[in-house]
């Protein structure tokens, strides 16, 4: 006897829905650390600013320009949009720890630490331990990842409805676009940079992936 299909729920990263399609996006992400060409910096901070400046300019140009179709069309250029945007991202996080001289140990959870931090903390409360006055970006289980990705899909997926929104209006919704990638690219920028500057003041016996 068949047993009926079941249905995906919204946040069934099997499901179709827009936070299960966000959720399989992430998890993509997260899949690959990209390799850099950045090699230990004597000044990682300007180097780091200059990445951030560069990358930010790209994601608000690319952004904006998917922005550009009016109304009904604008709503199919979201998805390309933030997957152009986070892969972007993705790469001036690798960039910025290569920087800092740590991209040999970047992992899933340090990329989506840094690239969700600003925008859904609570959906990564998975991936943090606190070790005294420290918390420390912990390598945690596929399943958990999954679990972690999920929520992020959820949060974002609500987000997603005001940029669909701001296709409605030509030129003032393509600038608000391009202002909000270029600001969430420098967010990451912030949290990456964060990250690496801390790790570099640690000697390196008792380094663990942690912020403040």
């Amino acid at each position: 006897m068949k047993h009926p299909a079941r249905a995906p729920r919204d946040n069934d990263p099997a499901g179709n829905e827009p936070g299960a399609r966000l959720t399989r996006t992430v998890l993509d992400l997260a899949a690959r650390i990209p390799a850099s060409a950045e090699a230990a910096h004597a000044g990682p901070h300007g180097r780091a600013q200059a990445l951030a400046r560069t990358a930010a300019g790209k994601a608000a140009f690319a952004a904006g320009t998917l922005a550009l179709p009016p109304g009904p069309l604008g709503w199919l250029t979201i998805a390309p949009e933030l997957a152009v945007i986070w892969h972007i991202q993705r790469q001036l996080v690798a960039d910025i720890a290569g920087a800092y001289g740590r991209h040999a140990e970047l992992t899933r959870s340090h990329m989506l630490y840094c690239l969700f931090r600003h925008a859904a903390a609570q959906a990564l409360r998975g991936l943090t331990a606190e070790v005294g006055t420290r918390l420390l970006i912990r390598d945690v289980p596929l399943r958990v990842l999954e679990r972690i990705a999920t929520g992020i899909g959820v949060t974002l997926s609500g987000r997603a409805v005001g940029r669909g929104v701001a296709r409605w209006l030509p030129v003032a919704g393509t600038l608000g676009v391009a202002g909000y990638a270029w600001h969430d690219t420098r967010q990451v920028a912030t949290t990456a940079m964060a990250l690496f500057a801390d790790e570099a003041s640690t000697p390196r016996h008792a380094r663990g992936f942690h912020v403040r």
